[in-house]
Order: C-alpha cells, then sequence, then structure tokens
C-alpha cells in the first residue's frame, strides 16, 4: 500500500509540473517597447513552443502599430503560420487568404514581398495537403 501512495505522488507531482509549464497566462509587454522588440519577443516564445504566448505578441502589434504596415503584416504572417503548425488548417487558410488580399489593395505594393511568396507557399501546401485527404 505504502508502495502505490509513493507511486501516486510521483504521479501527480508529474503532472502538476507538466501542467504548470503549459500554462499560458496573458503575456506583459512593456509600454514603450517597439514594434521589434515585441517581435523578437514573439520569436522567442515560438523558439520555446510557447504558441499561444507567440499569438499574444504578435496581435499586440496589431494593436499597438496599426500604421505600420510592414510589422502588421508579418504578425498576421505569424499568426498564420502558428495556426499552420498546430494544423488548424482551416484557420490558417483563412488567415494566409485575408494576408495576401492586402497585397491586392492599391497600398499593397509597398509590403514586404517575403510574406506574400511564404503565405502563397504555405497556403499552397494546405490546399495541396487537403486535396489529397479527400481522394
Amino acid at each position: 500500500m505504502k508502495t502505490m501512495s509513493i507511486k501516486l505522488f510521483f504521479l501527480m507531482a508529474g503532472f502538476s509540473v507538466f501542467f504548470a509549464a503549459c500554462y499560458t497566462g496573458p503575456v506583459t509587454i512593456p509600454d514603450g517597447a517597439t514594434a521589434a522588440e515585441i517581435v523578437q519577443m514573439g520569436q522567442v516564445a515560438m523558439d520555446r513552443n510557447r504558441l499561444a504566448q507567440a499569438i499574444q505578441y504578435y496581435e499586440a502589434i496589431r494593436l499597438r502599430f496599426p500604421e505600420n504596415s510592414e510589422a502588421v503584416v508579418g504578425a498576421d504572417y505569424e499568426i498564420a503560420f502558428i495556426h499552420y503548425k498546430q494544423e488548424k488548417y482551416d484557420d490558417a487558410r483563412e488567415e494566409f487568404s485575408a494576408l495576401l488580399e492586402k497585397y491586392n489593395a492599391p497600398e499593397g505594393g509597398g509590403l514586404p514581398k517575403k510574406y506574400q511568396i511564404l503565405s502563397n507557399t504555405v497556403l499552397k501546401k494546405i490546399m495541396d495537403s487537403q486535396k489529397s485527404s479527400v481522394k
């Protein structure tokens, strides 16, 4: 009986550590942080596989710097790519499509081409995988 209690204790302790590590509360961003600094925070969160936190950073860029079209397009791409990594293909497809629509707008010519190219590439992968899964 004592062995069972010890095993149960370690099992519960392991679950506690696991869930504490997975917890993603709201992120804290200093008021004076630049768009580049917030992007860096998002990249660090992604590197640590804290995707929900990374999304919060990229959403903060959208809110704090709506006039910075380059930063917003980058944030849009990163959020869509996170959803792609999470295999949320419907969300990712919609987000990549919305991002690509920005390039078709009159001011789209001034946007960084890399996000257009990357979005088209990932969107094609999503569409191809969805076509092959239907067969």
